[in-house]
């Protein structure tokens, strides 16, 4: 499925194509809620790293987030969270160790997306008190990290390369 999305101001707009299209989880950690608000859901879609188009490239910039794991040293991630240096806008994810993927973040689609059969609610550990965690049959919490990859996720709802 053809992706296209754009930050607000628009000064970048981009497209990929992606297998797995469908968001799926709500991530709670605090990288994704303090660099792209509320619940982050950064990581809640999947896209073809050489099949991404960038418009507006010199208005990127990008934040590797520091890791911050009790009883652990901080550490720099090798991730790269792409952004809007105009107006902010949260845009995707690239990790080097995996280099043919890019995870759009859905708030920056503007295709029209599947709406998901469930949600994962992720890292739930690190959810503030204020956050209100959506429950119920459709969603699916995990104190930490799911145990299916987003592929996973999708194959077993029958939505891989976009299938409804």
């Amino acid at each position: 499925m053809l992706l296209e999305g754009s930050c607000h101001c628009r000064a970048v707009e981009f497209s990929l194509e992606a297998e797995s299209p469908v968001p799926f989880m709500h991530c709670h950690c605090s990288i994704c809620r303090k660099t792209a608000g509320s619940g982050g859901f950064a990581i809640n879609l999947g896209g073809d790293a050489h099949s991404l188009k960038v418009k507006g490239r010199e208005h990127l910039r990008v934040y590797h987030a520091i890791i911050r794991e009790e009883g652990q040293p901080d550490e720099r991630s090798e991730a790269q969270r792409h952004f809007c240096g105009a107006c902010g806008s949260p845009l995707w994810l690239f990790d080097p160790r995996w280099p043919d993927l890019v995870h759009p973040h859905a708030s920056a689609i503007d295709t029209p997306l599947p709406k998901p059969p469930e949600m994962v609610e992720a890292a739930l550990r690190y959810a503030p008190a204020w956050v209100d965690v959506p429950g119920g049959k459709n969603h699916i919490h995990c104190d930490t990290w799911p145990s299916e990859s987003l592929a996973e996720w999708h194959k077993r709802h029958g939505l891989l390369g976009g299938g409804e």
